[in-house]
């Protein structure tokens, strides 16, 4: 969005900022060397939140901890209110595009946090600003779109982030390192699963209604086909909605199936194929299981992955005592030696047996820890910005990773197995199929 700003001789606030990181590492007074202790003002970046009334409240308050909250932009008023209230200095938006030709040059940072169908338009259009962008996963509601949001990543240069807080966590980084370190042998098979969907889906009553005056309708669909508003939709029921959301699957995927995505060096799949209770053309079904079958990679062997949810869960690893159940959200890696599980985020990470640490010459932290803080993923995002580096879950790796969970929505709605084509970027053997790989915009949107 270029609006109807006119060059200027002096250099923008972000501009500024941007080539100091790339030169300098951000020159800026370090605190500890001001008087009286506090922080110098060039520290604190100017960020901006797109869609603040649901987890982008949190991802908002995170980074106000140290920087300075500038912009809010959310289509309602009543769902947003408070979050609005909080930050009585912001500006306040209803249009991000409105947003980005006012203010895109005094923004340092965007964090997106709208439902998924919209997180693809508005990232491009931050980063095509040179806005750092912080995108809730799943980064994009197809496969089509993270695979342009990572070229875009690549032609823009900017520091980003999606919202897998787990990535930044140590339970992660312990089960990477567990795994390459050989602890339970070659892994073959991973089992993921989740307790979701805690919303409706399948057989669902939509009835049309007038939108409520607090919201702008027409600017939540954003890029998706107009349609009546229903109160099934809103809020967070949109998750269910194949034209909104990406079901069970893509909300808790980039969570659950980021150990062994990241541990296994995964890539993309060849085939996936599903299962599931009744699939309708317009939502989610209420249970599924996903076959992904992974290729060799170098000296790491193929790999099956099985994925669950609508309380699905795999079969009990034969390792487990007596008694013992699994998690309602989680991992499974099946090893040659043994077997290891983790929770959500990849937390609590435990060999079974937990005798497979005997005698283990553990590997140590070889991969670097986020420090927690408050908000670590927040402020790892926040200080990659700050000191020229890339993020821990930047797009070089969250495009691929996205890409890989949503083509499970891919396989259940085809209901057969399909064989993907990761190069060219579609469906080989259910051509059908490929309809699904992009998104069908509305006329005066795109990415």
């Amino acid at each position: 969005m270029t609006g109807d700003r006119t060059e200027e001789t002096t250099v923008s606030r972000r501009g500024f900022l941007g080539t100091a990181a790339a030169t300098a590492a951000f020159s800026v007074v370090p605190s500890s060397v001001l008087a009286g202790g506090g922080s110098s003002p060039s520290d604190k970046l100017n960020i901006a939140g797109i869609g603040v009334g649901g987890m982008g409240k949190n991802n908002v308050r995170r980074c106000a901890n140290t920087d300075n909250i500038v912009a809010l932009c959310d289509v309602d008023k009543k769902y947003a209110g408070g979050v609005m209230d909080n930050y009585p200095d912001a500006e306040k938006y209803t249009d991000y595009r409105r947003m980005l030709d006012e203010m895109g040059d005094d923004i340092d940072g965007a964090v997106i946090a709208t439902p998924d169908h919209s997180h693809a338009v508005i990232t491009a259009a931050c980063m095509q600003e040179g806005i750092h962008v912080y995108t809730q996963k799943p980064l994009t509601h197809t496969a089509w779109e993270a695979r342009q949001l990572y070229k875009l990543a690549q032609k823009t240069d900017v520091v980003t982030q999606m919202g897998n807080q787990g990535h930044s966590g140590r339970g992660t980084r312990k089960v990477v390192e567990w795994i390459r370190a050989g602890l339970i042998g070659e892994v073959r098979e991973v089992h993921c699963w989740t307790n979701r969907p805690v919303w409706p889906q399948g057989d669902l009553d939509i009835p049309k209604k007038d939108a409520p005056g607090h919201l702008d309708w027409d600017l939540w669909l954003g890029p998706a086909q107009k349609r009546s508003y229903s109160p099934a939709y809103l809020p967070f029921k949109w998750r269910g909605f194949w034209d909104f959301g990406c079901g069970a699957l893509g909300d808790m995927g980039c969570h659950i199936m980021d150990p062994p995505y990241w541990a296994l060096k995964l890539g993309s799949p060849t085939a996936v194929e599903a299962s599931s209770t009744k699939v309708y053309d317009e939502v989610a079904p209420k249970a599924s299981v996903v076959h992904y079958e992974f290729p060799e990679r170098g000296d790491m062997p193929p790999v099956d992955l099985y994925w669950y949810d609508g309380h699905m869960k795999p079969p009990r690893p034969v390792q487990m005592k007596a008694g013992s159940s699994l998690r309602d959200n989680g991992t499974v890696f099946i090893g040659e030696k043994g077997a290891l599980t983790c929770g959500t985020y990849g937390g609590d990470p435990r060999p079974i047996p937990t005798s497979l640490l005997k005698g283990f010459d553990r590997p140590g932290k070889q991969i670097p820890r986020v420090p927690n803080g408050k908000g670590g993923h927040e402020q790892n995002w926040l200080n990659a910005i700050k000191e020229g580096k890339e993020a821990v879950s930047n797009f070089d790796y969250a495009c691929p990773m996205t890409e890989t969970v949503v083509l499970g929505n891919l396989a259940i709605r085809a209901r057969k197995r399909i064989e993907w084509d990761a190069k060219n970027m579609k469906v080989t053997n259910v051509p059908e199929a490929n309809k699904y790989v992009k998104m069908d915009y509305r006329k005066g949107w795109s990415l």
